[in-house]
């Protein structure tokens, strides 16, 4: 039965044309695989399978995963992200921190990446369907580049760069294009944005140690393939034990006029 398995242009140029066809012809192919984005199993003498390709600094590293899940691709990943995503995809990464979480990270925007964001993950009930969500909330008033403060211009920040103002958490945000959302190996990597003068896509955010989501969380995107990206000023949604409550805040937050959304795909796949 013939391998129905995608390698694209570019992962062919990365991993060059003797290796590509030893893929495609089942040489160096898994008989079966767990699906580096949504983690469940695939063949792909069964299955529309996707080679995707994770480069470091210093390593590489090829995956599967469902063509429906993510197309075939090359991803950057910082080193440190790569090998968390080789402790993933081999099985050998610890259990996983239970959702709602909260990294550490930096969004470009801010002069010297000294802001502090703190990411939640959940889902969010849109029109009788779950959608997934990840909630941006800082540790600290951002300042304007350029500014010392004291005003707090992480919303006007995002406005700029196309988010729009929330007043009624049951509406869809709208799509934001050149931005997306990096999964893989079933973990949270990173949100990514348009690259300068339309160059590759850069880093907005993104996690020191790749993030577990919940099952549910992963199942919803895995059928949307978009993710909803809420933001708010510090002190505005807080640390939320359950859902519920985080929508609460959303609510809140939405009705105060500190509320921004955009929504956008999984990185690699086009947007809507």
């Amino acid at each position: 039965m013939p391998r129905m398995l995608d390698v694209s242009d570019e992962v062919r140029a990365e991993i060059g044309d003797e290796e590509a066809d030893r893929l495609l012809v089942g040489d160096d192919a898994p008989g079966s695989y767990d699906c580096t984005s949504c983690r469940t199993p695939g063949n792909p003498e069964s299955d529309r399978t996707s080679t995707v390709l994770f480069v470091g600094e210093e390593t590489a590293v090829l995956a599967f995963a469902h063509a429906t899940c993510i197309p075939s691709q090359v991803v950057s990943v910082p080193e440190a992200q790569l090998q968390g995503a080789v402790a993933s995809i081999t099985g050998d990464s610890p259990a996983a921190a239970p959702s709602p979480v909260a990294p550490d990270g930096a969004p470009r925007s801010v002069p010297g990446g000294q802001a502090v964001l703190g990411i939640t993950s959940g889902l969010v009930l849109i029109d009788n369907e779950l959608h997934p969500a990840l909630v941006v909330e800082p540790t600290a008033p951002i300042a304007r580049p350029g500014t010392t403060g004291p005003g707090d211009d992480f919303l006007p920040l995002l406005i700029e760069q196309g988010f729009i103002p929330v007043t009624d958490t049951r509406q869809l945000p709208s799509p934001l294009a050149g931005w997306s959302v990096l999964l893989a190996a079933g973990q949270l990597h990173a949100v990514l944005q348009p690259g300068p003068a339309g160059g590759s896509p850069i880093h907005w955010w993104q996690a020191h140690q790749a993030l577990s989501v919940t099952d549910g969380w992963r199942a919803a995107v895995n059928k949307t393939q978009r993710v909803l990206i809420y933001a708010a000023p510090v002190g505005s949604i807080g640390q939320q034990p359950r859902e519920d409550l985080l929508r609460d805040a959303l609510d809140k937050a939405a009705a105060n006029g500190q509320l921004v959304a955009a929504s956008m795909p999984l990185a690699g796949t086009p947007g809507a």
